[in-house]
């Protein structure tokens, strides 16, 4: 009777010591990889909103979740590499920012139980990440950047009035710049703007193919480009130099005087579209069923810059003095 009450406290022992394991593996976070293509304020600003609605849905940083962050310097052929690495921590989910790394992630993780979530992706139809706006891909959804085009072509016609050629650089390399080009050229009649595109694959070329706008455009509008973006400034010098205003997709721009003005979406924003649907993955919804959302039109803003403005060669106009969307 001894011997059995023994084994049977030894039993009891054993049980308790797997609970205790079991528990304690339970409690720990989960592991959540950031793929992101480099260092921008936009892409920063979209993984801050990321983190902060998944702490808002119960994800708490260094608590619930951890992550492991990781990005080229823009240096698309590093991105395998660098997915390959995230893959290797086996993390619960990763999150991709931009389209160029989604769509590396996306074929590189196929099969391998990984959901992945992107985000600052224009167009994720036309960049086959999903096969409609209605719904996710197999493993695959997230939050698109895609701004109102129409609105920004309103808002661009009531700062330059008298503009009816609007300058579009893209990168044809690029999904997301590819796709915008087609929106704007599909909205632009309506606002009363013929389009005129050129095509920039090079950070190399960007003084001369901006310069050769001169006289062909009267403004010129930066999509949210992953090669025209990062190289701002070149742009920017290259209008100024052919006076042409420019209305950029990124605010950052114009706070630190570099480009006339801005309609911009939040990107901290679409970086928390994208974390409350993580949250929902990471509670047991399939991202097959999850569309990926768009921003609002109340998550776009105006900026303006007077001075930088009228460095380019125009002034505000009566209708905008009393926009409260002046920066110094």
């Amino acid at each position: 009777m001894l011997r059995s009450t023994s084994k049977w406290l030894a039993g009891l022992a054993v049980a308790g010591a797997f609970a205790a394991s079991v528990a304690t593996a339970s409690a720990e976070p989960i592991k959540i990889a950031i793929a992101n293509f480099g260092e921008h304020p936009q892409l920063n600003a979209s993984i801050a909103g990321f983190k902060k609605a998944l702490a808002d849905n119960g994800f708490v940083e260094g608590k619930d979740v951890v992550y492991s962050e990781s990005n080229t310097s823009f240096d698309a052929s590093l991105v395998p590499q660098m997915i390959a690495k995230l893959q290797s921590e086996h993390p619960k989910l990763i999150y991709t920012v931009t389209t160029p790394v989604s769509q590396i992630a996306k074929k590189a993780l196929a099969g391998s139980g990984i959901p992945i979530v992107f985000t600052a992706v224009t167009d994720p139809v036309a960049a086959k990440l999903v096969p409609s706006w209605d719904a996710g891909d197999t493993g695959i959804t997230g939050s698109s950047d895609l701004q109102d085009i129409s609105a920004i072509l309103t808002f661009t016609k009531k700062l330059l009035p008298n503009a009816k050629r609007i300058g579009i650089p893209y990168n044809p390399g690029e999904a997301n710049d590819v796709a915008l080009l087609d929106k704007v050229k599909a909205a632009a009649p309506a606002a009363g703007f013929e389009v005129v595109p050129v095509g920039v694959d090079n950070v190399n070329d960007i003084q001369q193919r901006i310069a050769s706008l001169a006289g062909k455009t009267d403004v010129i509008y930066t999509p949210a480009s992953n090669l025209l973006q990062p190289a701002i400034p070149a742009v920017a010098a290259a209008a100024r130099q052919a006076q042409i205003p420019i209305v950029n997709s990124d605010d950052a721009a114009v706070r630190n005087g570099v480009v006339p003005a801005s309609f911009a979406v939040n990107y901290e924003q679409v970086g928390e579209n994208a974390g409350k649907i993580a949250a929902q993955i990471l509670k047991g919804a399939d991202p097959k069923t999850i569309k990926p959302s768009v921003p609002a039109y109340k998550d776009h803003a105006p900026l303006i810059n007077k001075t930088v403005l009228k460095a380019f060669g125009a002034e505000v106009p009566a209708s905008l003095a009393d926009c409260n969307c002046f920066t110094k």
